[in-house]
């Protein structure tokens, strides 16, 4: 039975790749997830604020002086909970490429065209098999316009692809006023893949504090049927290779993402919680349900079940929608 799959012009050994996340931020446990039987890793996201800091506060340093200027960065995060900084990711980027021999996938995490690509350069030449774009920007701006940010979105893509020659994915939210032109943009602009979605993290209230607090929930399968959507729509249409994510938790989920059209699936809620050899679990699982269905590779089932596969190519569209709601019957 072969399990390998295309992705960012590599052979991976199966679809199962670990995505960005403190599991990665130890070189133990990326062994652990090679042993697992994850085909590739990417890394935890380096974030654009920790390279406008420590920019900031060198020049600040050698210009003025550090006591004058504390305020003004005040807003950052303090350097304590970030366990690597800039310097600091590339020596794990190194290290992690001695350590396993499967792909590592460098992650920079920001939203703006700036900084990111001197230090895309440096995760190039750090070892990293491809760098992952976690592109979050939420526009609170009224004045600023949505072609604006869709364009920031390209700008960023375009400045980092004409930086680094190693594959670049882009790993974008859904909250496009049509996700299927972006997807094009993307493609054009030279994207070798989309990873299908980045999750909206909202804030909390903490009303015994009174203050606003970060909060962060672990997905459920549930939240796996928007990237479904989108992988199965946009699969055969673009050149970008898709890799699906959010809501990953069982076999079940990976193969029906595959059907869909995705190259590849990312775990990461699923590790959190059962533990980085529930990769080993899910991968035994597929091989089960592919041997007692007469399935004999990934490559046979990728976009069966696409929109452009489908009997009835609206059921990603408005008619399923409006079949689901009709025949919706109360408990």
């Amino acid at each position: 039975m072969d399990l390998t799959t295309k992705y960012l012009g590599m052979t991976l050994r199966n679809p199962l790749i670990v995505s960005a996340s403190p599991l990665s931020e130890d070189i133990a446990n990326i062994k652990k997830m090679e042993d697992a039987g994850a085909a590739a890793v990417v890394l935890h996201s380096l974030f654009e604020e920790q390279l406008v800091k420590e920019s900031a506060e060198l020049e600040e340093a050698l210009v003025h002086g550090g006591e004058s200027f504390a305020e003004a960065t005040s807003y950052f995060p303090k350097a304590s909970e970030y366990k690597l900084g800039p310097e600091e990711y590339l020596e794990h980027v190194v290290n992690a490429k001695k350590a396993v021999d499967i792909p590592v996938i460098a992650s920079l995490n920001g939203s703006s065209v700036g900084g990111w690509t001197d230090y895309a350069k440096q995760i190039q030449k750090a070892g990293a098999d491809a760098l992952e774009l976690n592109i979050y920007y939420i526009p609170t701006d009224m004045q600023l316009a949505g072609s604006v940010v869709e364009q920031t979105y390209v700008d960023i893509l375009k400045a980092v692809k004409a930086a680094v020659t190693i594959p670049v994915a882009v790993k974008l939210s859904p909250f496009f006023s049509n996700m299927a032109n972006m997807a094009k943009r993307f493609d054009a602009a030279g994207a070798n893949a989309l990873v299908l979605f980045n999750r909206f993290y909202q804030p909390d209230i903490d009303l015994e504090e009174l203050e606003v607090k970060p909060d962060i929930l672990l997905s459920t399968p549930f939240a796996m049927r928007l990237p479904l959507t989108w992988v199965a729509i946009l699969h055969g249409r673009i050149k970008a290779d898709l890799a699906a994510t959010s809501g990953i938790h069982s076999a079940e989920d990976v193969l029906k993402m595959l059907m869909a059209g995705a190259n590849a699936t990312m775990l990461c809620s699923s590790l959190l919680r059962y533990g980085i050899d529930r990769v080993r679990v899910i991968e035994k699982a597929m091989r089960e349900w592919m041997e007692k269905h007469e399935y004999e590779s990934v490559k046979q089932m990728q976009g069966s079940l696409s929109q452009i596969k489908c009997a009835n190519p609206a059921a990603f569209e408005r008619s399923q929608y409006m079949r689901a709601i009709a025949t919706y019957k109360l408990a």
